[in-house]
């Protein structure tokens, strides 16, 4: 750990080796596959996406690192075809028996699993800094905290669309693996003194195995409009749903953040018109008194926005959304008290419990267990309590042989104790 202050920290300002050209063609897909198959040691692999400008989350820029080999940074795009995109697995396969260093694993296996380019074995240096109990766990925190280091992160929230890519964006992408694998060593190092390797080990080979599964869709996504509180009748709730649903649909037809559409904010204020009687009829003018509206992008779907509406008043009481999501397992914990006390009861015993021995074992609780498996198993628990039981019902939900080590013991006796 470094003492330095925040202010003596060393900025690193470019590559150590410059900035590489941008890998587009398949000429120079193949030497860059041929320079990192003859490199050594771990890959370092980043991306980067457009969120906040494309409806889609795919990669627009892929940065990978091995020694040996450099940097380098392959824009995925030319490499698709028509609406289908790129197919990488050839890089994949080549570089089959390295293990791949990403940051945050979760936010970049889904546009990597799109373009087939997927690891087997990987090393999550946000995870692993969970893991260590560290409070901070950004890249950049984590360079400070381990090296002295910080990277500049202005072009994190960039269009990475947009083409040609500007050289600026180009020196921060390939700084975003320019340390990352001494990183690894350094996280490494500190799980093995922890006695932490094996529970890494776990986690990793999980994200692994989950990378290449299609999460359902989500239910009801609609629900997920900020502002949603405001919104308190369920006619009012249909105006959200139809407008979000319209919304989705030109977002995803032009590839295009539906924020950037039509913002969150409008949608609700609208709807929270609707809210003092269930049988207002809202019409051109609600439209009109919603400023966001009028806005030039918005005003050129004007036609679609009174005929989502015209379609809400229209819809029978029995078709109207209700205030609830549509249950997805257990109810939140605090409505268990009145729905079913005895798994309050169970929920009250454990919960403490599970939470002093995530303290105990120096990381966040969720990482010990996700709060959905937790209430799961509380909700419905097997039936004797049996730790062969709580160990089975802990399995279904995932939870790793090493977290079940820890909590099957200590859950056992808090379900069991008289």
């Amino acid at each position: 750990m470094t003492d330095q202050p925040l202010d003596e920290y060393v900025v690193i300002e470019a590559p150590a080796d410059g900035v590489p050209a941008v890998v587009r063609t398949p000429e120079g897909l193949a030497e860059a596959t041929a320079a990192l198959v003859a490199g050594s040691g771990p890959v370092a692999i980043d991306t980067e996406r457009a969120q906040g400008f494309r409806y889609s989350a795919r990669a627009y820029l892929i940065q990978l690192r091995r020694e040996g080999a450099g940097t380098i940074l392959l824009d995925p795009i030319p490499f698709a075809s028509g609406d289908r995109p790129a197919d990488l697995s050839a890089l994949a396969d080549a570089l089959a028996d390295a293990e791949w260093v990403l940051h945050a694993a979760t936010q970049d296996l889904p546009c990597l699993a799109e373009v087939r380019l997927l690891p087997r074995r990987l090393f999550d240096t946000e995870l692993a800094a969970r893991l260590l109990g560290m409070p901070r766990v950004a890249l950049g925190t984590l360079l400070e905290e381990a090296f002295g280091l910080t990277l500049r992160k202005e072009h994190s929230a960039a269009d990475w669309s947009r083409r040609p890519l500007p050289d600026e964006w180009l020196n921060y992408a390939a700084l975003d693996v320019e340390k990352l694998i001494d990183l690894r060593d350094w996280l490494a190092e500190r799980l093995a003194d922890a006695g932490k390797t094996e529970w890494a080990e776990q986690e990793f080979a999980h994200l692994v195995e989950r990378a290449a599964v299609v999460p359902p869709p989500r239910v009801e996504p609609w629900r997920r409009t900020s502002g949603l509180h405001a919104v308190r009748t369920p006619r009012a709730l249909a105006v959200v749903r139809e407008l979000w649903q319209v919304r989705d649909r030109l977002a995803s037809g032009m590839d295009r953040a539906p924020g950037k559409i039509l913002p969150d904010r409008a949608i609700t204020a609208l709807a929270a018109r609707a809210n003092p009687a269930e049988v207002k009829r809202l019409g051109p003018a609600d439209l009109a008194a919603v400023p966001e509206f009028a806005w030039r992008f918005p005003s050129r779907y004007r036609a679609r926005w009174l005929a989502a509406l015209d379609r809400v008043a229209s819809l029978p009481r029995d078709q109207l959304p209700t205030r609830q999501a549509p249950p997805d397992g257990p109810p939140p914990p605090r409505a268990w008290e009145v729905r079913n006390p005895e798994a309050a009861a169970r929920w009250d015993t454990v919960r403490p419990a599970v939470l002093e021995l995530a303290e105990r074992l120096e990381l966040p609780v969720e990482n010990l267990i996700s709060p959905d498996a937790l209430r799961r198993l509380l909700w419905e628990p097997p039936d004797p309590v049996t730790a062969d039981g709580v160990d089975a019902a802990l399995a279904a939900e995932l939870v790793r042989p090493w977290q079940r080590a820890h909590l099957v013991p200590v859950i056992v006796e808090r379900l069991t104790a008289s």
